[in-house]
């Protein structure tokens, strides 16, 4: 009942002036994203965390979670065996269906759809010909997923899965080196990546028409070392990558005020959107969601911050006229 105002409100916010006091700094972006995007439960905390903030996240969604048993069997990734893939499968039809409600609900609600291709294995050293495989597998099992478990899919699904899915972030980051995935995604339509690391926070570059974000390395813990803006980043570096949640408290506070610190460096200072990823698994006993909803519930109400999909931050930066090509970045 709240999707409406909500995302009217996010829209109307966009278009107004910042703070009489900031009149002459543009509002401070705000960028929250989840890969794989598949636990039903999540989805729903998600969405409604985003609500309660007038917030608009983006959900890097891997295809197998889409995909049912007999799906699964003929699934093959470039270089892979037949009915595999490092994430799993969906476990059931009626699973599927949750998902598909949740992400047609979220795409309603303003939030971008995204790609992280399907079966999460490393691309590195993938061709353009083994990238514009994998897009195309994640294209055509979105085209037919609600057929695939007997639902009437709802008008303008296929309008989304064709011109409304615009991002693509690699599975570990894991970007090849040259031209080959930049131009498999042109081809795919795709309009921006998302799977860059960059030294601090920094504006996007544009690659061979392709709109180039890299997640930061921000100082964390009580020696400010730089690490990369995740979750799971941070669950390797508080517990070794073992879950541990007698110390979640702990946990949750050290990200909380490594979040902050980054988005508090930005807005007092250049500006430079922040972007900080997470996934669709609460790791340390959710201490890292816990952080993010305290860092939403924090900014994302504030007259001079944004808190927008990847989609949505594209041209508010390029009226800024920050976007530079990526062989003059110095990224």
């Amino acid at each position: 009942m709240f999707r409406p105002f909500a995302q009217a409100s996010l829209a109307l916010s966009l278009l107004m002036p910042a703070a009489a006091g900031a009149a002459d700094q543009p509002k401070q972006l705000v960028m929250i994203s989840f890969d794989g995007a598949h636990d039903n439960a999540l989805w729903q905390k998600s969405r409604e965390m985003a609500a309660k903030n007038g917030a608009h996240f983006t959900y890097f969604l891997s295809c197998t979670f889409l995909m049912n048993q007999a799906a699964k069997k003929v699934y093959q990734a470039p270089h892979q065996k037949q009915g595999r893939s490092n994430v799993g499968f969906a476990q059931s039809d009626d699973e599927i269906r949750e998902r598909l409600g949740n992400i047609w609900h979220a795409h309603l609600e303003g939030h971008d759809i995204s790609s992280h291709a399907c079966g999460h294995f490393d691309g590195r050293q993938w061709s353009e010909a083994d990238w514009s495989q994998e897009y195309a597998t994640f294209h055509t099992t979105l085209k037919n997923a609600w057929k695939g478990v007997d639902l009437e899919e709802p008008k303008g699904w296929q309008d989304l899965v064709d011109h409304g899915i615009q991002g693509f972030r690699a599975p570990y980051l894991s970007a090849t080196a040259g031209a080959d995935m930049i131009s498999a995604e042109k081809k795919a339509g795709f309009t921006y990546d998302a799977s860059l690391v960059t030294k601090g926070p920094a504006m996007p570059v544009e690659e061979a028409g392709i709109i180039r974000f890299g997640l930061p390395l921000i100082p964390e813990g009580p020696r400010e070392k730089p690490i990369i803006g995740m979750d799971y980043n941070l669950f390797v570096r508080h517990s070794k990558g073992e879950e541990d949640k007698a110390d979640t408290k702990e946990f949750e506070d050290r990200a909380y005020a490594a979040f902050k610190e980054a988005f508090d460096k930005q807005y007092a200072g250049n500006r430079i959107p922040l972007q900080l990823g997470f996934h669709f698994v609460e790791m340390n006993g959710g201490a890292y969601w816990r952080a993010l909803d305290r860092l939403v519930s924090d900014v994302c109400h504030r007259q001079d911050v944004s808190c927008v999909s990847y989609s949505e931050a594209i041209p508010l930066i390029k009226a800024r006229g920050k976007l530079q090509p990526a062989s003059t970045s110095g990224l």
